[in-house]
């Protein structure tokens, strides 16, 4: 079985070097915020060049706690996208706001020029998600926060390490919000996320937001969660933020090569721009008759994914609000022929070849016409 993704494989290299990260934690006896999580902090705002970080328990925490941070007026509108993963969307939803959705483009990012549409005097905010690992178009979305007074949420959960102009993701709007998930870049060993911002009074907010809303252990200024991160994963991403950097490359590698042998064959691949640097977190092709071929690849024993099959509006949770009837030309076709193909660091070319070849024979030879 070629897998979409192994996580035995990528840490089966650095085994040794996790296991003295576990024993260093548990002989500390510290197992709450401390010194290593504000080392990994530190370390994360110099990679993606801010000023602050906040670690938090996931990338759904990180939305949810910066939304909550910008304290909008209940039922203001925040536009975002539905092709992603739902936790843009239910934050905006749980901090008592108000989603608005906007179309995507080719590259399966938000299209700025529909969210102008769709901007009017209760809009707050846009939800930029850096789908894919491919940085949305951050120029457009800049001019937008300046003309309409809007804030700038970046969704990075997939894009770290991503650059647009030499900046990278989660440094160019408002507050960026990271997932840390096992499936990202940079992912830990278990939940964990990460907010970026320049504002002191923001990452003041979010270090006590994170913690009940205490100030000290026996004051709480505010009611909040428990949405901490621990210093064991803390310390284990920051061991792995030390090879980041070859994971991205690896990855930019092997979708180079997807491009080069399947730009021919898929409806669409991946779109390379000059000014932008893609981290490739999932590498997505669309293609005619995609159930049939992901059939087809799985009986050749090749696992691939659907990110996303149903849009966030589409949920069963968003029928009340009848988001269901909104009419989002591209993403509505798109998620029809989305493929998501391996492209992890630990990918083999050997592999890469296997899952070429037989893309190439389902069309070539019409195996489609026999499912």
């Amino acid at each position: 079985m070629i897998k979409y993704v192994n996580f035995i494989e990528q840490h089966r290299p650095h085994t040794k070097d996790l296991q003295k990260i576990f024993i260093k934690t548990l002989k500390s006896g510290n197992f709450i915020l401390g010194p290593e999580l504000s080392e990994f902090e530190k370390n994360f705002s110099s990679y993606i060049g801010v000023n602050h970080s906040i670690g938090v328990s996931s990338g759904t925490s990180a939305l949810y706690l910066s939304l909550k941070y910008l304290d909008f007026p209940k039922g203001s509108e925040i536009i975002t996208i539905g092709n992603s993963y739902l936790a843009a969307v239910s934050t905006i939803f749980l901090a008592g706001l108000k989603p608005i959705f906007a179309d995507i483009g080719e590259d399966l990012n938000i299209d700025l020029n529909d969210v102008e549409k769709k901007i009017t005097k209760k809009t707050k905010a846009i939800v930029i998600v850096h789908l894919t690992g491919q940085p949305a178009n951050m120029r457009k979305a800049l001019y937008l926060k300046k003309k309409y007074n809007l804030k700038i949420i970046e969704d990075c959960s997939q894009a770290v390490g991503a650059m647009y102009f030499n900046k990278k993701v989660g440094s160019l709007g408002d507050v960026g919000c990271f997932s840390l998930h096992p499936l990202k870049n940079l992912g830990a060993i278990g939940d964990a996320g990460i907010i970026t911002t320049n504002n002191l009074k923001m990452a003041n907010f979010l270090k006590k937001a994170r913690n009940h809303g205490h100030s000290s252990r026996d004051q709480c200024e505010f009611w909040s969660f428990n949405m901490r991160l621990d210093p064991l994963q803390a310390s284990i991403l920051n061991f792995k933020l030390s090879y980041l950097d070859k994971i991205i490359q690896k990855r930019i590698n092997n979708a180079n090569y997807y491009i080069k042998k399947l730009s021919k064959i898929c409806i669409s691949t991946p779109i390379e721009k000059k000014f932008l640097k893609n981290v490739y977190h999932t590498f997505i092709v669309r293609v005619k008759y995609r159930d049939k071929l992901k059939k087809y690849l799985e009986t050749k024993k090749i696992e691939t994914k659907i990110h996303v099959k149903i849009n966030s509006n589409k949920l069963i949770a968003a029928k009340s609000y009848k988001l269901d009837l909104i009419k989002l030309k591209n993403t509505d076709k798109f998620s029809k022929e989305i493929l998501s193909l391996p492209i992890s660091e630990t990918l083999k070319r050997k592999d890469q070849k296997i899952i070429i070849k037989y893309i190439e024979k389902f069309y070539k030879e019409k195996i489609y016409e026999k499912y």
